[in-house]
C-alpha cells in the first residue's frame, strides 16, 4: 500500500503562486513515478503533471503548461507542484496519486491507471 498526504494548498489571488507537497510513504519513493490531479466543482477530475521516477520527464495539459512546474525530492519522498501566475480557473482540490503496483513507471493521464490516491488539498484563486 502506498499513503500519499497533500499539504500547501489555501486561498490565493489570481495572478499569485503556490507549492503543494505531496509526502508518500508505503512504497521505494525513487521506484515510482507520481502525478498531480485537479477536481474543480461539478467537474471531473483532470490531469495536471506528472513525473517520472528521476523527475526527468514530465508531462503537462495545455491548460497549465508553462505555468506549473513538477519536481521530486526522492531523499524526502516528496514530490511538488509549483503553481504561478494562478488564475480563478485553476480552482480546485488538488489529488496527488502514484500508479498501480503493476505500472510503476506510468507517467500519463489515464485516472484508471492510478491506484493510490491522496486525501486533497483545496486551492482557491479568488479574482
Amino acid at each position: 500500500q502506498v499513503q500519499l498526504v497533500e499539504s500547501g494548498g489555501g486561498l490565493v489571488q489570481a495572478g499569485g503562486s503556490l507549492r503543494l507537497s505531496c509526502a508518500a510513504s508505503g512504497r521505494t519513493f525513487s521506484s515510482t513515478a507520481m502525478a498531480w490531479f485537479r477536481q474543480a466543482p461539478g467537474k471531473e477530475r483532470e490531469f495536471v503533471a506528472a513525473s517520472n521516477r528521476s523527475g526527468g520527464s514530465i508531462n503537462f495539459p495545455d491548460s497549465v503548461k508553462g505555468r506549473f512546474t513538477i519536481s521530486r525530492d526522492n531523499a524526502k519522498n516528496t514530490v511538488y507542484l509549483q503553481m504561478n501566475s494562478l488564475k480563478p480557473e485553476d480552482t480546485a482540490v488538488y489529488y496527488c496519486a502514484a500508479p498501480n503496483n503493476y505500472n510503476y513507471a506510468y507517467t500519463g493521464s489515464d485516472i484508471d491507471v492510478y491506484a493510490y490516491w491522496g486525501q486533497g488539498t483545496q486551492v482557491t484563486v479568488s479574482s
